[in-house]
């Protein structure tokens, strides 16, 4: 996500409820950590957050980047409200050991994906088989939820439309691998940590 903008202070930055609250009245014994996230919850939590109208709406719009909210998601995940130009896109990357879904809440985005397991380490080149590109466009509403180490990229083809996108990872991206891709070949151009995309 190197390329996005922040437009807006992220929730993070909002301080906590329980902050106020008096150390005697919280509890000792302690309190259970969630359990992790399918990728069914991830998907739901993304639809859901995509028919929040007023969030969408809140979402600033750049002509010339992406602009982007970090979220809190379920679980301890990692979520995002993404606004797209026209013309824009990710590139060719995958989200390493997380799994993770995207909703469209305005819009339209064209999803191009790879039906393969790519190693985790030690390659720079890889040549792709025949059959392993994957298509879809994702309108309105409709989203998607991925596993462990998906490589694909995210467009938004319109010529003239912004749109507005919900994601969600767990863990939390620990890394994002960047490719560059000709004809069959495959090539991987930089791993990103979180330091490079907060």
């Amino acid at each position: 996500m190197s390329s996005l903008r922040s437009a807006v202070p992220t929730a993070a930055s909002v301080p906590s409820p329980s902050a106020a609250v008096p150390s005697a009245a919280v509890p000792s014994t302690p309190v259970p950590s969630p359990a992790a996230p399918t990728v069914a919850e991830l998907l739901d939590f993304v639809r859901r957050t995509a028919r929040d109208e007023a969030l969408i709406a809140s979402l600033p719009l750049d002509p010339e980047g992406r602009t982007w909210i970090r979220l809190d998601g379920p679980g301890g995940s990692e979520a995002w409200l993404i606004g797209w130009p026209p013309g824009t896109g990710t590139g060719w990357h995958d989200h390493a050991d997380s799994i993770g879904a995207f909703t469209t809440a305005a819009g339209a985005l064209k999803e191009h994906s790879l039906a393969v397991r790519l190693p985790t380490d030690g390659w720079k080149t890889l040549e792709l088989t025949e059959g392993v590109d994957r298509s879809r466009e994702l309108t309105t509403g409709q989203g998607r939820a991925f596993g462990q180490n998906h490589v694909h990229e995210v467009l938004n083809e319109s010529e003239d439309v912004h749109a507005v996108s919900v994601h969600a990872y767990y863990p939390p991206l620990p890394r994002i691998r960047r490719f560059s891709r000709t004809g069959a070949v495959l090539r991987l151009e930089q791993t990103e940590s979180p330091e490079d995309w907060q």
